[in-house]
């Protein structure tokens, strides 16, 4: 990244609290230039519940510093219960988070630095709540950036995919119920701090049993889901995601829904800012925001809306690894989504596992059949890839022993696709509870496997996620599974693999019971959005430019990091275990002298055969330290299942000094709700 510490405005920063109507004071980070009160600028708030003033400080003094010294205001604001802010968070994308956030856009709006002109933007959780307040159509906000983000709370989220439940679900709220044990900083809010600490250690609960509660598409899973009304959003929306992002569906949505100006953006990324982007290429887009920002909250013709609205960087073939610095490729464009550039291509599974173009297929009766063990996702990677540790899917060879099969023959001729493939299969299943697991594969010359889409179906929700029926064990169906959106050129030489599954353990919880399913080659297609290269047009694609930034935080490590992400057979007692491990170490954040330390452990397990054995157990221990003054919190979670319920088991220990101030522990059992 090239360093920028000259601007065209110098540039003041402030901590300050932000007034709610009851009393709650949010508390913020603004950087603007020094001269706004004379000349006013526009404000870009980044609203999130991952504390400014520690975890996410060294990633905000990057972007918000940039944009005020181009003649905005940065603005950070932690989140009710968050960070400095007074108050409880209980939970996702409450009414009252909402709520909080329109006031705060009124706030800004009235302070005599800023213009009245508001835009939004913000990764994961900030990128969510951008478009849910856009939706309540507060008249300050002009503009949403909304990254690695989803319309859709059910069906395309962290906790659910296809009506399964996610592997990630489990994860996530481990990761939530660690950053609510954490206390305000007493160098801002004084000696409060400890009063503030306990209500958030008694009242933000345990979130994973909320969810749990809710395994079909409910109106708790409605509210905050734009989907449900894309005509509410009016204001300009900007939506980016990379590939090995859990979100890349919803920029495809978001354009097709949306009747407002609007651009979408896809690179090779994962979870991440797209000029902190890996895997790279990384690219400028700051300064691409800014062309995005002074067009709708300055009024100045940048040119960003006279280009293509979806630009993505469609992948070349790679040989499989859970971690790549860069992905090769090129960026393509389409002018508008859905692309009458894309067609479909059909290929028909036949009972001898060939994939063929329809043409070459026949209709046939031929049955095949599949029961997985649930070792099929071992090397899966995670639903939402952070590239920390290493956690893309590894060579699919080691998967594909407990699936059914289909592959083309080698490829005369490259092959190019951009958008969401589908496979639709006629099937029958033994059990009244059944999951598929799709996954659509690269096959190299060396016969190396590299995982391209993937996609999976709960089938008792084949016709609906909020009212799903069970199967009738022997009964067929025809089914349609919608794999993840994709762009990838399949080179001449390679084969193109359909595998199909009935478990895909860690990254999705198993049916209640081992499942065989049926399928019908014959009568099921692969449908792939096959695009022709327009090189003329792709040539003509303005650069991003390199990745930029201001000057970063003065950030000091004590203790090293350590990753890792582990299979571990232990054949000699049935047991295998996916053990995961990212530990933060030990650093400083210099200019307020506070040691922080992290540390996640993960493990996934189960005994051969047996689904009742299957369990998820993480553990989040953390600190922080200034001078004699210490904290530290310690949560623990535990998921498991038998055929009926889900059990969880959860800690939550947390020490001032070496004086454990508080304990506290959980016991629920949840039925399982065809799941």
């Amino acid at each position: 990244m090239r360093i920028v510490d000259a601007f065209p405005r110098r540039v003041q920063e402030e901590e300050t609290w932000i007034p709610m109507a009851d009393g709650t004071r949010l508390a913020a980070r603004i950087w603007r230039p020094v001269d706004a009160e004379d000349h006013p600028v526009p404000a870009i708030l980044e609203y999130l519940p991952y504390r400014k003033r520690d975890l996410t400080a060294a990633r905000d003094v990057q972007s918000h510093p940039y944009w005020a010294g181009h003649g905005y205001a940065g603005v950070r604001v932690d989140i009710r219960g968050t960070g400095e802010s007074d108050g409880v968070l209980t939970d996702e994308y409450l009414p009252q988070e909402l709520a909080d956030g329109v006031a705060v856009l009124e706030w800004l709006a009235d302070q005599p630095w800023c213009t009245g002109e508001v835009g939004m933007v913000g990764i994961s959780w900030g990128g969510f709540n951008g478009l849910q307040i856009a939706a309540l159509q507060p008249p300050q906000l002009k503009a949403v950036i909304t990254l690695c983000s989803t319309d859709d709370r059910y069906a395309d989220d962290i906790h659910h995919m296809g009506g399964c439940l996610l592997g990630d679900n489990l994860s996530w709220a481990s990761t939530m119920f660690d950053g609510n044990t954490c206390p305000p900083d007493p160098v801002l809010v004084g000696e409060g701090w400890r009063e503030m600490w306990r209500e958030r250690l008694d009242g933000s609960g345990l979130w994973l049993a909320k969810w749990l509660e809710h395994q079909r598409r409910d109106d708790y899973w409605k509210h905050g889901s734009v989907c449900e009304d894309f005509a509410a959003i009016r204001c300009p929306v900007y939506a980016i995601s990379g590939w090995a992002d859990g979100y890349c569906n919803a920029v495809f949505r978001l354009l097709e829904g949306l009747s407002v100006p609007r651009r979408g953006l896809v690179g090779p990324w994962a979870h991440k800012y797209p000029h902190l982007g890996v895997p790279g290429p990384a690219i400028g887009f700051l300064q691409d925001s800014l062309r995005w920002w002074d067009h709708w909250l300055k009024g100045e013709d940048t040119g960003i809306m006279d280009e293509p609205m979806l630009r993505v960087w469609i992948q070349e073939s790679k040989p499989p690894s859970a971690r790549y610095e860069v992905r090769p490729g090129r960026w393509i464009s389409e002018p508008r989504w859905p692309s009458p550039n894309i067609q479909p291509g059909s290929f028909r599974l036949t009972v001898g596992h060939d994939l063929l173009p329809e043409a070459d297929g026949v209709d046939d009766e031929a049955a095949l059949t599949v029961r997985s063990p649930l070792s099929v996702g071992l090397f899966a990677g995670k639903w939402c890839s952070y590239n920390a540790p290493p956690d893309l899917p590894h060579d699919q060879r080691d998967e594909d022993g407990g699936c059914l099969i289909f592959q083309t023959p080698r490829l005369a001729a490259p092959l190019e696709i951009c958008g969401q493939p589908r496979v639709e299969l006629e099937i029958e299943a033994d059990q009244p509870v059944a999951m598929v697991a799709l996954r659509l594969i690269d096959i190299a010359e060396d016969d190396k496997a590299t995982r391209v889409s993937y996609g999976l179906l709960n089938l008792t929700h084949r016709d609906s996620d909020e009212f799903p029926e069970p199967l009738v064990p022997g009964e067929r169906y025809r089914v349609t599974v919608s794999l993840k959106h994709i762009a990838q050129q399949f080179p001449a030489g390679h084969a193109i693999r359909l595998s199909v599954s009935t478990s895909y353990w860690p990254l999705a919880w198993p049916a209640p019971r081992p499942v065989r399913l049926t399928v019908i080659p014959g009568l099921s297609r692969l449908i792939l959005p096959v695009r022709a290269p327009r090189p003329a047009e792709e040539a003509a694609l303005p650069a991003f430019g390199e990745p930029e930034g201001a000057p970063p935080i003065a950030k000091t490590l004590i203790q090293p990091t350590q990753e890792s992400w582990r299979v571990i057979r232990d054949l000699a007692n049935d047991k295998t275990t996916l053990e995961v491990i990212n530990d933060e170490g030990r650093y400083r954040l210099d200019d307020i002298d506070l040691e922080i330390t992290a540390r996640v452990t993960e493990r996934y397990s189960y005994s051969y055969g047996s689904y009742d054995s299957v369990s998820g157990w993480t553990e989040w221990e953390r600190s922080f330290r200034r001078g004699d003054w210490e904290v530290r919190t310690l949560t623990r979670t535990l998921m498991t299942s038998d055929e009926e319920s889900f059990r969880l088991r959860a800690t939550l220990d947390a020490w001032e000094g070496d004086t454990r101030i508080y304990a506290r522990t959980w016991d629920e059992t949840i039925p399982r709700d065809l799941v």
